[in-house]
C-alpha cells in the first residue's frame, strides 16, 4: 500500500536542514516530492563533511525519497519550466530569506497564478517582518534569541549554553510538515489554498512554552524570571557507566528510597510531597548521586527497575544502535544507495496500520530527474534539452 500522502506533489526549492527535513517527513509518508536545485552544486549540504561516493551524510538524511530536478532559475525558460510543474503540484515550499523568492519571480502571486489552489509554504529564520527579519540565520542564532540558550545553561545568570544538536531546524522541520499536512486537510474540505508562514524562531518559542516558561506566563505577578531549578542533570555516575533516574510521583520517589536501601528518605520532611522535592531538589539528587556511585550500572538498573523506577542506561551514539529497545522497535534501517553504498539511518518515525510511510530510495544525485520530470510535463527532448542546456548535474533521463 502507498503511503497516505500518496497523490500528492510538492515542489521543494528548500535548501540546508529545516525545509528539506520538513519534505523529507512528507516524502516517507508517500508525497512526490520534487527537490528543484541550483545546477551550480545545490543544496548546500551536498558539500558536506562525513560522505561516501560523492554524497554527505547530512544531505542523504534529509533528502530520501525525492527526485531532484536542476534548473537554472535565471534562464526565463528554466523559470517557465518551474511554473508548469507548480501548476502539477499541490504545495510549493521555499526557505529563502523574506524577500527573495518575490525578486526571483515565485513570490506568492506568480506562483498562485499558476496553481490557484496550492499551499504556499515559507519558512524563514527570524520571521518576515521586524528588525531582524533579513539577517541572515543559523541554528545557534535562534537558540541565542529564543531563551534557549540560557534555559540550557540552567539560569540567566549563568554563561548561556546550546544544545548540541540543532534543534530549531529539527523543530521547524517537523512544525512544517504538521502544518503542511493541516493547510491540505482543509483545503479538502473548503477547497482553497492558503499561505502557511513559520520562523525558526516561532517554533522554538511555541516548543519552550509547555515546559520551560512557567515565570513568564502569569503576567502582573511578582515571580522569580530566572531562578534555575537545578543546574544537576538526571544524569547520575555509578561505579561503572553511566545511568539516568527520574521520578515524580509519590510512589516513585517511595520505590527509588527502597532501590537505594534509604528509608530514611522516605520521611524526610524535605521530600514529604512533590512540591517539597522540587524546592529541596539539589539536596535531593545530590544525595541521589552519592548513593549511585556505589554499585555498577547493570545491578543498580536490574534494583531500579524491579521497584518500578523510571530509569535506563546512557548510550553512546554507536551503542544506541543495538540497545534492545531500539532494535525490538525496528527504528534502525538499512538500505543500499547505488552510489553511496549500504546506508543506516532511522525509519519514518510514525506508523501507519493502512498507509505505512516507507524508504523507496535514497537522495538523488543533482538533477538525477530533470529529464524525466520535464517528459512528465509534456517537454520534448529537444526542448528539454534546450531548458537546462549543457549544466552540470542534469544528466537524469
Amino acid at each position: 500500500m502507498p503511503g497516505p500522502l500518496h497523490g500528492y506533489r510538492i515542489v521543494d526549492l528548500t535548501s540546508m536542514i529545516s525545509g528539506p527535513h520538513a519534505t523529507m517527513i512528507l516524502a516517507d509518508q508517500g508525497a512526490d516530492v520534487i527537490k528543484v536545485e541550483n545546477p551550480d552544486g545545490g543544496d548546500h549540504t551536498r558539500a558536506a563533511n562525513n560522505r561516501r561516493g560523492g554524497f554527505s551524510a547530512s544531505f542523504l538524511n534529509n533528502n530520501r525519497n525525492k527526485r531532484s530536478v536542476a534548473l537554472d532559475l535565471k534562464r526565463p525558460a528554466a523559470r517557465q519550466a518551474l511554473l508548469r510543474l507548480i501548476a502539477t503540484a499541490d504545495v510549493f515550499i521555499q526557505n529563502f530569506r523574506p524577500g527573495v523568492a518575490e525578486r526571483m519571480g515565485l513570490g506568492e502571486d506568480t506562483v498562485r497564478a499558476a496553481a490557484p489552489e496550492i499551499i504556499y509554504v515559507s519558512i524563514s529564520g527570524f520571521g518576515e517582518t521586524g528588525p531582524y527579519a533579513g539577517k541572515p540565520v543559523y541554528d545557534p542564532l535562534i537558540q541565542a534569541v529564543s531563551g534557549l540558550a540560557t534555559i540550557q545553561a540552567g539560569s540567566d545568570t549563568e554563561r548561556p549554553r546550546l544544545v548540541r544538536t540543532i534543534v530549531p531546524d529539527k523543530l521547524t522541520a517537523v512544525s512544517a510538515a504538521q502544518a503542511i499536512t493541516a493547510a491540505l486537510l482543509a483545503r479538502e474540505r473548503t477547497g482553497r489554498g492558503q499561505h502557511v508562514r513559520l520562523s525558526m524562531l516561532d517554533a522554538v518559542i511555541a516548543f519552550l512554552w509547555a515546559s520551560d516558561m512557567g515565570s513568564q506566563t502569569f503576567v502582573g505577578e511578582d515571580i522569580p524570571q530566572q531562578e534555575a531549578a537545578s543546574f544537576i542533570d538526571l544524569i547520575y555516575e555509578t561505579a561503572s557507566t553511566a545511568i539516568s533516574v527520574a521520578v515524580q510521583t509519590d510512589k516513585e520517589w517511595q520505590a527509588l528510597t527502597r532501590a537505594l536501601d534509604q528509608p530514611d528518605w522516605s520521611r524526610d520532611p524535605r521530600f514529604l510531597t512533590p512540591a517539597l522535592r522540587q524546592r529541596h531538589i539539589n539536596d535531593r539528587l545530590s544525595m541521589t548521586q552519592a548513593v549511585l556511585k556505589t554499585r555498577p550500572a547493570e545491578e543498580w538498573l536490574e534494583r531500579l527497575t524491579v521497584e518500578g523506577v523510571p530509569c535506563a542506561p546512557v548510550l553512546t551514539r554507536t551503542a544506541m544502535l543495538s540497545n534492545p529497545q531500539v532494535v525490538a522497535n525496528g527504528i534502525i534501517v538499512e538500505t543500499d544507495h547505488p552510489h553511496a553504498g549500504r546506508l543506516r539511518q532511522a525509519r519514518p518515525a510514525a506508523r501507519f496500520s493502512a498507509t505505512p510511510a516507507t524508504i523507496r530510495h535514497g537522495g538523488a544525485a543533482l538533477g538525477e530527474h530533470t529529464h524525466a520530470v520535464l517528459a512528465e510535463l509534456g517537454y520534448s527532448e529537444p526542448e528539454a534539452e534546450s531548458i537546462t542546456g549543457s549544466v552540470p548535474g542534469n544528466q537524469g533521463r
